[in-house]
């Protein structure tokens, strides 16, 4: 399943990333973010933030500001409660993913209400249209809904995944074991994003561990075979 790239390919390393320990907080950042900034990673595409963080118990994001931005997180283990100024309440289990689309202006908080730490991804998507409503949602994945294929968590199509963006992009969950393998036909016109969430996994003959990411643009294909491994999938439009 395994093949050399001939186009032009980046790998972006977990140790790379943008690190930060706030005793309560242990985040990592695949794009500039706060206080964490590099010109060469500002984003892909529409992609802007990739942030993974461990939220130890008791502790969160106080209420704080949105706008114009689509922000998908998703909780790896653990859970996670919210609260925002649309009136929502509720509390983000393993494998669920929050939609918020941030549009003229939304405040929330995000606690760590558990008894253990909470592992999640939060993403940052800018939207192709400004100044909208704001809106929520919030989905379980459904059981084996990744397993050995790409599963279609997010896109601008409302009849396809589990929550819609604003934004030519598709966000896809991808779960791979032993002798399974991905095979994702990426158009020449597009270009893709592989985040590594855990396991260690071969990308078009890459070896990439957990928190590694690989870009791409005009690939033929993208495939993939690891060993308990799973990714997440960006397809974007060209910037």
């Amino acid at each position: 399943m395994s093949r050399k790239a001939s186009y032009a390919e980046t790998i972006r390393r977990r140790e790379d990333r943008g690190q930060a320990n706030h005793g309560w907080l242990k985040t990592s950042h695949s794009f500039s973010f706060a206080d964490y900034y590099d010109a060469l990673h500002m984003g892909f595409g529409a992609l802007r933030v990739i942030n993974e963080d461990y939220v130890e118990p008791g502790h969160g994001f106080g209420m704080h500001a949105h706008r114009d931005m689509e922000i998908i997180t998703l909780v790896l283990s653990g859970q996670l409660h919210h609260e925002d100024s649309m009136g929502h309440s509720s509390t983000i289990g393993p494998y669920e993913v929050q939609r918020i689309t941030a549009g003229t202006g939304m405040r929330h908080s995000e606690f760590n209400n558990g008894a253990v730490s909470t592992h999640l991804l939060q993403i940052w998507i800018e939207p192709n249209v400004r100044g909208v409503a704001p809106s929520y949602a919030q989905k379980k994945l459904p059981p084996g809904f990744a397993r050995g294929r790409l599963g279609l968590i997010a896109s601008a199509d409302e009849h396809a995944p589990l929550v819609t963006i604003r934004q030519d992009a598709m966000l896809y969950l991808g779960a791979v074991h032993g002798s399974e393998g991905i095979v994702y036909d990426l158009d020449p016109s597009r270009m893709a994003y592989v985040h590594v969430i855990k396991g260690n996994i071969e990308v078009n003959g890459h070896l990439l561990r957990a928190g590694d990411a690989l870009k791409t643009s005009s690939p033929h294909n993208i495939l993939a075979r690891g060993e308990e491994a799973e990714v997440l999938l960006f397809d974007l439009a060209q910037s």
